[in-house]
């Protein structure tokens, strides 16, 4: 997931008569994410980098495993091109508590994860007013950090049969 300083402006309230004014932030900074969602929990596990390439894929994946340090993680990945490299690849062969399953092509909604970016983008980045990147990196990464996240229930898209999968993990 890539966040931009450049706001993403979905609704502007002003009162009647009055033009709204938006602040506008010529800057192109951006940062990408990695993230992982606790299914059992809710907890978002994230991850800011500069770039998405198959060896920030990997330092994720060290991460997450440090992180849930016993037991076997099943991560449901899609298709892009820094999750599907060779590298990455042979990392899963070589780390037995790590399973995969990739998601069909061009199907985001079936994707928890992206619902977490979602959430995420409409509470802290569409419509924000930071003049500062790293204020709004910080408020986007604290939103991860202290919201709870159930998504499952909310996957209306999912075929039944990865939903009953989802609620087993």
């Amino acid at each position: 997931m890539s966040l931009y300083f450049q706001a993403t402006v979905t609704q502007v309230c002003s009162p009647v008569g009055q033009t709204p004014q938006v602040y506008v932030s010529g800057s192109r900074d951006h940062t990408h994410f990695y993230g992982a969602l606790n299914l059992q929990t809710g907890h978002q596990f994230a991850l800011p980098t500069p770039i998405q390439s198959s060896q920030t894929t990997l330092t994720f994946f060290e991460d997450l495993l440090l992180a849930y340090p016993v037991q076997p993680i099943l991560l449901f990945l899609d298709r892009a091109p820094w999750h599907t490299a060779k590298l990455v690849t042979d990392f899963f062969a070589t780390h037995p508590r790590l399973h995969l399953i990739h998601f069909p092509p061009a199907c985001p909604d079936l994707n928890p994860q992206e619902h977490v970016w979602s959430q995420a983008r409409a509470a802290v980045s569409h419509n924000h007013t930071f003049r500062d990147f790293d204020l709004l990196k910080t408020a986007f990464l604290d939103f991860l950090s202290t919201t709870t996240f159930n998504i499952v229930s909310t996957l209306t898209a999912v075929p039944p049969l990865l939903r009953q999968l989802l609620r087993q993990v």
